[in-house]
């Protein structure tokens, strides 16, 4: 059975879409998933993330099984997923869906990018302040406003990169982060790949 995912990402912009989804094409190849390679659907917002999803559960294809990828936006402070995004966005589980259905990058994607920092020295080159990162290693546990200041702060000098912009660089760097460093630093996202490696 192929995997369909409906991701949280590129906003309203065809480009931007287009880029999400070759990210994490990237993303998902790098992590050895090509001879299983999940189909993206880069849907802008969460909501609308969560909308296509399911439509997707209402109207099944007996050959794709549709999953639900989105940014946790805050701490988890429940085991089920489907009862942390009924808490903080009022999304009501599907018929017929369980938490196998539903993934989450916490809290935000931009974590990912903290569990590889040297991919992020080499991304961004002369002028990047490693040191403006945090040491945290448990990615998942640093607030998405620390996520997104420290990349800021981190950025602000690169000469041929400039200051982190999330339409700007995030897909790209998304492409070229080690999927194995962001599953030992990110509990959610090793439970995404296992998922789309059939365990």
């Amino acid at each position: 059975m192929s995997i369909k995912v409906y991701v949280e990402g590129g906003g309203d912009s065809k480009r931007l879409r287009t880029e999400c989804r070759q990210g994490f094409r990237k993303f998902f190849e790098n992590a050895g998933l090509t001879g299983r390679m999940p189909s993206v659907v880069a849907c802008g917002s969460r909501s609308d993330a969560y909308d296509s999803f399911r439509t997707a559960m209402e109207r099944p294809i007996e050959s794709a099984l549709p999953l639900l990828l989105v940014d946790s936006e805050d701490s988890l402070s429940v085991d089920s997923k489907w009862d942390h995004l009924k808490t903080r966005d009022g999304w009501d589980q599907p018929d017929g869906v369980t938490d196998e259905h539903a993934y989450l990058m916490v809290e935000c994607m931009e974590a990912w990018f903290l569990a590889d920092q040297d991919c992020l020295k080499n991304y961004f080159g002369q002028g990047f302040t490693e040191n403006s990162l945090p040491k945290n290693t448990a990615v998942e546990t640093i607030p998405k406003s620390n996520v997104y200041d420290s990349l800021k702060m981190a950025t602000r000098g690169s000469v041929s990169k400039g200051e982190y912009g999330k339409g700007k660089h995030s897909f790209e760097i998304l492409g070229k982060i080690d999927p194995n460093k962001v599953r030992n630093a990110a509990p959610n996202a090793d439970r995404l790949l296992k998922k789309l490696e059939g365990n």
